[in-house]
């Protein structure tokens, strides 16, 4: 029983990571390199920035790499952390794409994808091979997908794994906990969210469960950027605990209406996994377009919360510094 579990589980979440970084590396080796710069010179805005990390999040296909990547440019002074906050609300709407695509169960073209793209990437252009690779990773992740669901009829027939999730069926905040502790450990809110999926659609979870689960997954992602953040300065983790908790905030909000969030799920499409994906997608939506008019409040709170100990003359030859920078 243990194997029949095990096996498809690390063989699919390998294929679903691998399929991730290929698509990731192919992204990013067409567009990777100018992305700095645009995130440096596009995001004067909070609209300007909402945008830049929806794009980002997609393209980089990782909402954690992209936090990270602000870190960065953050630590470096390139931006300021006013400008982060809009691209933060960006990542949170830009993770939903991958899932999404995923619910629309397109598992039977893996092996026509992986195939293709192995094909364009042994061509010599460089481009080519680069959109070989994101081919090649989209069909890696629909094999991972198609692996990890021979898990799910195992699982069905355990007594133990029912009782357990019968137990969380009555606290949905044990399925919150479990989102978050998983999606830490994995370092990939879409792996959890796509596990999810399945033992949905096999009827292991009730919906309010896989919904809370998915909530954890969303806060379980901030776990890369506060690591991330350790050893650099102010203003970078400002953008580490900003991710944090606002993805936090929206959990806890959204919470106690995880029931009409599933009927209007269910309104929607009759698919679990199709349910699951727009619920994220929705919860995305709707604490990004309630948080985006509040962007400079929000900065100013995070500000407050964790304040910047150098001196103004300090800060403010900072300032100087960025600005000569861009001229």
């Amino acid at each position: 029983m243990i194997v029949s579990i095990l096996a498809p589980f690390t063989f699919g979440l390998t294929f679903f990571l691998f399929g991730m970084y290929a698509m990731r590396s192919g992204f990013q080796n067409l567009a990777g390199k100018k992305m700095e710069e645009w995130m440096g010179r596009f995001t004067r805005t909070p609209l300007h920035s909402f945008w830049i990390g929806l794009f980002a999040t997609f393209v980089l296909q990782s909402s954690s790499a992209v936090t990270v990547l602000t870190i960065g440019l953050t630590n470096a002074g390139i931006i300021q952390f006013t400008q982060t906050v809009g691209i933060i609300l960006g990542t949170n709407l830009g993770t939903t794409v991958t899932t999404e695509l995923v619910a629309l169960k397109l598992e039977s073209f893996a092996i026509p994808m992986l195939l293709i793209g192995v094909a364009l990437w042994l061509m010599p252009r460089r481009n080519i091979r680069c959109i070989g690779l994101v081919v090649a990773g989209f069909g890696l992740i629909f094999l991972g997908i198609d692996t990890l669901k021979v898990m799910a009829k195992p699982l069905e027939q355990s007594e133990t794994f029912r009782s357990l999730f019968l137990e969380s069926s009555h606290s949905i905040w044990i399925g919150l906990i479990t989102g978050i502790i998983f999606t830490a450990l994995i370092h990939s809110g879409s792996a959890t969210t796509v596990i999810t999926m399945g033992l949905l659609s096999h009827q292991i979870l009730s919906m309010e469960t896989a919904l809370a689960i998915v909530l954890g997954a969303n806060v379980g992602t901030c776990f890369t950027a506060v690591i991330a953040a350790i050893g650099t300065n102010t203003a970078s983790k400002q953008v580490a605990w900003c991710h944090t908790l606002f993805n936090v905030a929206g959990a806890i909000v959204f919470l106690p209406f995880l029931s009409q969030l599933a009927l209007v799920s269910a309104f929607l499409t009759d698919s679990p996994s199709m349910q699951i994906a727009h619920s994220q997608t929705i919860f995305n939506l709707v604490c990004s377009l309630v948080a985006l008019p509040f962007v400079p409040q929000i900065a100013r709170f995070i500000q407050w919360l964790i304040p910047d100990k150098r001196r103004p003359r300090d800060l403010t030859f900072r300032k100087k510094m960025v600005s000569s920078r861009w001229k």
